[in-house]
Order: C-alpha cells, then structure tokens, then sequence
C-alpha cells in the first residue's frame, strides 16, 4: 500500500465529509429553531456513524450541537 496516496485519500475524504457535515448541521438547525422545534440557546444531541464495509469498520460517534 502507497501510504502517501493512502494518507491523502483519507484526508480529502475527511475534508469532504466535514465540509457537508457542517452545511447540513447549519441549515438544520437554523430550521429547527425557526420551526420552534428546538429552542434558541438549547443543545441538540448529534450522533455520526462512520461505515467502511469493505474494513469492517463502523464507529458511532455522539456529541451535541450548542446553539449559544
């Protein structure tokens, strides 16, 4: 295995997934609280499931979103 190709596969990968991830994150929230269906200044729980069939691989990671 090429580890630099590898190393920079990984990387665009996670820069990919981080730049759609915080979009996503943005626009839902900001419809959540306009809807009234979370409160300004509430926390929102977040749960992420990382999936590589092809290594086995799947990892849930849980975390919170702060709106204040």
């Amino acid at each position: 295995m090429n580890e630099d190709i590898f190393n920079m596969s990984v990387r665009k990968f996670l820069k990919k997934v981080g730049v759609t991830s915080q979009r996503e994150i943005e626009t839902a929230i900001r419809a959540a609280v306009e809807s009234g269906a979370l409160k300004p200044g509430a926390a929102a729980d977040a749960k992420v499931v990382l999936s590589i069939p092809a290594a086995g691989l799947e990892v849930t990671i849980d975390g919170a979103i702060e709106t204040e």
